[in-house]
């Protein structure tokens, strides 16, 4: 059973996470890539129980395909004195993203932290 949920995990790193794999060739890279991968497949994992917990299945892809149309944008404006306003922005999500974000118990930020070295505009 285990040599099962490691193929398996191997299988999601390759198509669902796009991890391939690099060829390192020092040992503290292997390491961080080792790292980086297992880090992966444990949001993946508690991304499928917090979807059965929600009653959504226990299958988060379908979940992430429809979230990942939500985006941040970067609102730039110049000012007359040649300085740049910036605001970070979370498009809204349509009437099925607000659903299954609700199931999640969750919400979207309305604002979020603006760039190191730019202004952000107050509303």
């Amino acid at each position: 059973m285990q040599l099962t949920d490691a193929e398996g995990a191997f299988r999601i790193h390759k198509s669902d996470l796009s991890l391939r794999p690099v060829w390192h060739h020092k040992q503290d890279r292997v390491e961080a890539h080792i790292l980086v991968c297992f880090l992966a497949y444990v949001l993946w994992k508690t991304l499928g129980q917090w979807c059965k917990q929600s009653g959504l299945g226990d299958e988060p892809r379908k979940v992430l395909d429809e979230l990942k149309q939500v985006s941040v944008v970067d609102v730039v404006m110049q000012t007359s004195c040649g300085r740049q306003l910036r605001k970070r922005c979370v498009t809204r999500p349509s009437n099925h993203q607000s659903q299954l974000l609700s199931r999640l118990k969750t919400r979207l930020p309305t604002a979020l932290a603006p760039w190191p070295c730019s202004e952000e505009i107050t509303t």
